[in-house]
């Protein structure tokens, strides 16, 4: 027999997160050993969406975990986690995150895979010329930028050294005349 029909049979045709019954297909839960069923979750279309591109999260599609989070498969166990983990501060996520217990092994498997798609998953920051930019790089500004709080204002051509990424894509921080500002990215071009 293949995965997918190990897969169907373990799941009884359903979605192994949410029990959604069409468009089932095998999802790889990585890193792992090799190929095998107990690396392997059935999922819906709409689950592998949300897990593959984070940014399409609906927190109300997830409510479903709180079964999952019970099953006797460790690939299910490990991707609910991966999903609550994902949720951040919702509260019925973190209470479900509370209820769980992963051994040792479980949790460094669910971890290994939540900072590998964490990774690929953050958006990069880009200059106005839309080259990447990352810590450390030394950005120019493009235009003058009065900064609020500090009485100022940041001329054009102003080299700023060694920035800092911030959480938001659109924002950089780095030092202008001494002191420690917030930029916006589209307002830079990388030196």
């Amino acid at each position: 027999m293949s995965i997918e029909a190990d897969l169907l049979e373990r799941a009884s045709g359903r979605c192994e997160l949410c029990s959604a019954t069409t468009d089932l297909a095998p999802y790889d839960v990585t890193p792992n050993q090799g190929p095998s069923l107990d690396t392997h979750v059935l999922l819906c279309a709409t689950c592998r969406d949300h897990i593959t591109r984070p940014a399409t999260l609906d927190n109300k599609h997830w409510y479903g975990l709180n079964e999952s989070i019970w099953s006797e498969h460790n690939a299910v166990k490990v991707l609910a986690w991966r999903v609550l983990k994902g949720l951040g501060d919702n509260s019925w996520a973190q209470d479900l995150l509370g209820q769980m217990y992963l051994d040792d092994e479980l949790q460094s498997w669910a971890e290994a895979g939540l900072s590998r798609e964490s990774d690929e998953a953050k958006p990069q920051v880009v200059d106005s010329n839309g080259t990447v930019l990352h810590d450390g790089d030394t950005v120019t500004l493009i235009k003058d930028l009065d900064v609020k709080g500090a009485n100022f204002t940041a001329k054009r051509g102003t080299t700023v050294k060694n920035i800092v990424l911030t959480d938001d894509p659109k924002y950089i921080e780095g030092r202008v005349n001494g002191t420690r500002i917030v930029l916006v990215a589209a307002y830079l071009k990388k030196a």
